[in-house]
């Protein structure tokens, strides 16, 4: 063979010299593990609508959003223009802002637990901020969460959100696991973990802590729990044992808000004391908010005698931020929730389809504008049930890397999430590489 021939096969892509110099500066070459895949992530050059184009012009449908947060896709012109008007005025400033105050009064309308809210710059933060507003309102320490749940960085809210059989303890009292190296014992001895949906377990292992709970922290549909919907027995469980006790009952809604023109909390009778909100109000930019009843949220009030949650942030309710993410929810009115909702029931519906066409061992949960595949024949009931075994994280990742080469952009977790300029089309693609996939897992099952 030619050298040069030679030399020119063994040149690498774009992408992988844009990992190797990435990886000489930043500790795996990223800035956040969710972009990670191998043998290098891809680099996107840009997106427009549900559309993302990688550096090598490679062009998919995009159902990670990233990750769940651009509602309205990439570019939505409405938004950007928005936020080019605001440029124009400014980004940030040591005063407040009346975009501020519009996007608070719209937010507050979209629910009636939402009587008071405040802006901060993450769904990770939110989450934070709604545990120490629970301390601060109940003057106790100790939070319980769902076994698997993510909730963000936070000390306390990551317990046991990578739990696995060498540690998890019994499935009657999970123990309290930690997930960075660390963690002080004292974070793990204030976060009591209960099972998803057994209402019945759930209330004994909180009875034990009678009295000691600052709040009850829990996501309608945790994705890492396998976005399943908590039954109505268990919200309406919990909801109940923090009214007697004394605790605040918190919805994580920083993935799920999209679900419902007022949250997924709006599939319940019950509603929360507080609830966090990220990702999708941001109008794609970052954006964390908490709002709730008047009398918790007014502990960040810093016009009381003795405030008892000093609350602030340089960046929080920035003017950018709070135009693009008024923008995003004006156009996420009921209208284009119900047509976005009914286009994610096709999707799930056409992806069981491909799975009985398969013939392969797999299934489909989520609701909302949400999804997520699992190579079980059953749908999990919990933590414990969605933890996959080796043969089902391989059967996973060749169904992922098979979408991805054909067009199909998903989360790691074999999730997806629509966008309101998806259509008919963009479902028919993801049904067609579907089937395609997992008849390549069917291949490698016999």
């Amino acid at each position: 063979m030619d050298s040069s021939v030679a030399m020119e096969a063994a040149a690498p892509t774009a992408s992988e010299a844009l990992f190797t110099r990435a990886c000489k500066v930043m500790p795996g070459g990223v800035s956040r593990n969710a972009v990670l895949r191998k043998p290098h992530p891809l680099y996107v050059v840009k997106g427009e609508g549900c559309y993302v184009t990688d550096i090598e012009g490679v062009r998919r449908i995009d159902f990670s959003n990233n990750m769940t947060s651009q509602i309205h896709g990439h570019a939505h012109p409405q938004i950007m223009a928005a936020v080019a008007q605001q440029l124009t005025k400014g980004t940030g400033f040591s005063m407040a802002t009346e975009a501020e105050v519009l996007f608070a009064e719209h937010m507050t309308t979209r629910s009636s637990g939402f009587e008071k809210i405040r802006f901060v710059n993450s769904g990770t933060e939110a989450v934070m901020c709604a545990l120490k507003a629970a301390r601060a309102y109940t003057g106790r320490a100790k939070i319980a969460k769902v076994e698997g749940a993510y909730h963000g960085l936070y000390d306390y809210a990551e317990v046991s959100q990578n739990a696995s059989p060498a540690n998890w303890g019994d499935a009657g009292h999970p123990a309290s696991v930690p997930v960075s190296y660390g963690t002080p014992p004292a974070a793990l001895g204030d976060v009591v973990i209960i099972p998803f949906n057994d209402p019945e377990r759930a209330v004994r292992i909180l009875d034990e802590h009678a009295g000691e709970l600052a709040a009850v922290l829990v996501d309608l549909m945790p994705h890492r729990v396998g976005m399943m919907q908590a039954s109505p027995q268990f919200v309406r469980a919990l909801h109940q044992w923090t009214r007697q006790d004394g605790a605040l009952f918190i919805a994580d809604e920083v993935i799920t808000f999209r679900s419902n023109y007022g949250g997924a909390q709006e599939w319940y009778d019950v509603r929360p004391d507080l609830t966090s909100m990220g990702k999708m109000v941001g109008g794609g930019f970052p954006v964390g908010a908490l709002a709730g009843r008047a009398e918790v949220m007014d502990v960040m009030d810093p016009w009381q005698p003795k405030v008892r949650l000093p609350l602030s942030g340089t960046y929080s309710a920035n003017p950018v931020t709070m135009v693009a993410g008024l923008a995003a929810m004006k156009l996420f009115d009921r209208a284009a929730v119900q047509r976005l909702n009914q286009l994610s029931d096709l999707a799930r519906n056409r992806i069981r389809e491909a799975i009985a066409l398969a013939d392969v061992p797999a299934c489909v949960t989520g609701a909302g504008s949400l999804f997520r595949i699992h190579m079980n024949a059953q749908a999990p009931r919990d933590y414990r049930g969605v933890y996959p075994s080796e043969a089902q994280s391989r059967s996973l990742k060749v169904l992922l890397d098979h979408l991805v080469a054909n067009g199909i952009l998903m989360i790691e977790t074999g999730s997806g999430a629509l966008s309101t300029p998806m259509s008919g089309k963009e479902i028919d693609h993801l049904s067609e590489a579907m089937l395609a996939g997992l008849r390549k897992v069917k291949a490698q099952l016999t």
